[in-house]
């Protein structure tokens, strides 16, 4: 299995993954600690980056902030404009120590703000790097294509989208045909190959997890 984090492939158990980040990461999420340690990756003390559907208590968005020069992050959840609000959510979901680091960490700079991913509200080529972590299996189809469109206007030409998505929900064929549609291309080599030792649940029926980094193609 390709080691080099620019491959897109599925997670393996063999994968670095992180135990906490901001915070101690719930136990329950099976696939969080592959997905931020593999995010990291991408990460750029310069850039200006975006948080595409964050969740409200998930911590990339605050990590993002403590490293990056410009954070955005967007989510449906009204709550997503209230910092008491996310707060307290982080609290009720991860627990009050929880809340006391996301409250100590840097987060001066992380721009907040209610959005629905298939109308941004962010000007054209605004970001360097695009996350989306295990977002895309919730959405219609209708809606993952104004959500790839809307990827696609926002990242500048150098950018990434670095996205994760539950297997066998999304279906693969069908998603590479989007993107491709959408005008992006895979930023290194791909392997859609479901491996033995891939990163799963028994939950929902079994899931794996799939990453993929990408860039726009060139006009």
């Amino acid at each position: 299995m390709p080691t080099h984090p620019f491959v897109s492939r599925f997670f393996v158990n063999t994968d670095a993954r992180c135990e906490s980040l901001i915070y101690d990461l719930p136990p329950s999420w099976w696939s969080r600690p592959y997905e931020y340690e593999w995010s990291l990756n991408f990460i750029s003390p310069h850039g200006a980056v975006l948080d595409a559907a964050c969740g409200i208590s998930h911590p990339l968005k605050f990590h993002l902030a403590s490293v990056c020069a410009e954070v955005h992050a967007c989510d449906m959840d009204a709550r997503i404009a209230s910092w008491d609000a996310v707060i307290q959510e982080v609290s009720d979901d991860i627990g009050p120590e929880a809340a006391r680091q996301v409250k100590t960490s840097r987060t001066g700079n992380l721009k907040l703000q209610q959005a629905n991913l298939t109308e941004l509200p962010y000007e054209d080529e605004s970001f360097d790097t695009i996350f989306c972590i295990s977002v895309l299996e919730h959405l219609t189809h209708e809606d993952t294509v104004g959500t790839l469109r809307e990827f696609h206007r926002t990242l500048n030409g150098e950018g990434l989208l670095v996205l994760t998505f539950d297997y066998p929900t999304v279906n693969l064929p069908v998603m590479n045909q989007l993107l491709l549609e959408a005008g992006f291309v895979y930023w290194g080599e791909t392997d859609f190959e479901l491996p033995a030792d891939a990163v799963g649940t028994d939950l929902w029926g079994g899931l794996n997890c799939f990453r993929a980094v990408l860039k726009k193609a060139e006009e």
